[in-house]
């Protein structure tokens, strides 16, 4: 008996384009007159749940909502989600993040980016929810092809709870390869 074949394409992260510019994102954190500092990557990261990881510290974790397949074992795991098989309710991927859980004791800005590929051109809704804190970059999300679609949460505070999703509103096939929970690079006055 001969078995199928895995799917055999890695995804290249790095070939994924931001549905947001990094300034504009960095706006719904600072006041005029102040300006981003070089991005330093992974020294800011919090943690990264996935299809093979998919609950962090304390009550972080993911929640997927109608997936038509969650393949683990692929070369790159991945869920797949398709709002036409699921008409009578929408394809989410949601995270939540509790920042206590990770050592961080004082009020403090987040950036929850969510990795997706779209096979065609997909409408989402994108929401949050922060408690005492504030959610910006929320809305209305037209995506195509590999993209990272991002929330800010801002002042959170330590015991506050948050989440994101990231709802399919109308479209075809798309696939959800990870979230990065994590802070926002530096910001200088000028």
């Amino acid at each position: 008996m001969k078995l199928a074949k895995f799917e055999k394409n890695k995804i290249n992260f790095d070939d994924f384009k931001a549905e947001t510019s990094l300034e504009k994102l960095l706006d719904t954190f600072t006041s005029p007159g102040l300006v981003i500092g070089f991005p330093w990557p992974s020294f800011f990261s919090i943690d990264t749940l996935s299809v093979t990881k998919t609950v962090g510290k304390g009550r972080t974790n993911l929640t997927f909502i109608r997936p038509d397949i969650v393949q683990a074992d692929a070369t790159t795991p991945y869920a797949g989600f398709n709002r036409q098989n699921t008409p009578s309710r929408n394809p989410i991927i949601q995270m939540h993040f509790e920042p206590i859980a990770y050592g961080i004791t004082s009020v403090s800005n987040y950036v929850m980016v969510f990795s997706v590929e779209n096979f065609s051109q997909n409408q989402f809704n994108l929401q949050g929810f922060a408690g005492a804190g504030i959610v910006g970059n929320a809305g209305t999300k037209v995506l195509n092809g590999k993209q990272t679609v991002a929330l800010t949460f801002s002042n959170v505070p330590p015991s506050q709870p948050i989440y994101g999703y990231l709802e399919q509103t109308s479209g075809s096939a798309w696939n959800y390869y990870s979230t990065v929970i994590r802070f926002p690079f530096p910001v200088v006055q000028v």
